[in-house]
């Protein structure tokens, strides 16, 4: 299947889900992401004087006062539409590339930091599921179903997933049948170690359901 629409003529306004294109901000704005990531990292890392959580929090909060009148809708902004940039420029996902995407599967290189930590230096148990789920999305895409939302999504945890480390993910579909479709997943380390897998249920919507 190459063309959604010729399954769902309804495909571009399934709950009014944006038309996604890629976006050119400038190459400051990848910049400008990279900068966010190793904030946030900071942020659940760092453990300066009062003094300085006060410079940082005023530091934020002049952030926060200069972007905010330039809020945007959903696929208006620029973050995850920037295909060059890792993570497609969202701060949402760790930052990853895709290596492939095609009817075949989709595979990423991602790497975790600080700011994905649980405890131990183990990425957080609930990051992976984003992670699959993610990737389920994008394997609907590159198969050409049509718009779909998650129905079921399970998790096996294998081994500790660590943190800056270049890992590699990837999803395919094993099985569709009419709005549904089967997807599984896996994680692994530069060893190849199976560290995670995940199956889950994508339903394609119904017209106008969000």
């Amino acid at each position: 299947m190459s063309d959604p629409h010729s399954v769902d003529p309804d495909y571009e306004r399934h709950g009014g889900f944006p038309k996604f294109e890629p976006a050119q901000p400038g190459p400051d704005f990848g910049r400008f992401v990279t900068a966010m990531r190793r904030a946030q990292d900071l942020a659940v890392s760092a453990d300066p004087d009062s003094a300085t959580w006060t410079k940082a929090a005023d530091l934020v909060q002049d952030l926060v006062d200069l972007l905010a009148p330039f809020e945007a809708a959903e696929g208006v902004g620029p973050a995850n539409r920037v295909p060059d940039l890792p993570g497609a420029g969202s701060l949402l996902m760790p930052p990853y590339r895709i290596h492939q995407f095609d009817p075949d599967g989709v595979e990423l290189t991602i790497a975790f930091s600080r700011f994905h930590v649980g405890g131990n230096a183990a990425v957080h148990g609930g990051v992976l599921p984003l992670l699959f789920d993610s990737m389920f999305g994008m394997v609907i895409h590159a198969t050409g179903r049509p718009i779909s939302r998650t129905g079921h999504l399970e998790v096996d945890y294998r081994k500790v997933t660590p943190i800056d480390v270049d890992l590699t993910a990837r999803a395919w579909l094993t099985k569709a049948e009419g709005r549904k479709a089967w997807v599984s997943a896996e994680l692994r380390d530069p060893e190849r170690n199976l560290l995670a897998e995940g199956s889950g249920l994508m339903i394609r919507l119904l017209p106008g359901q969000p």
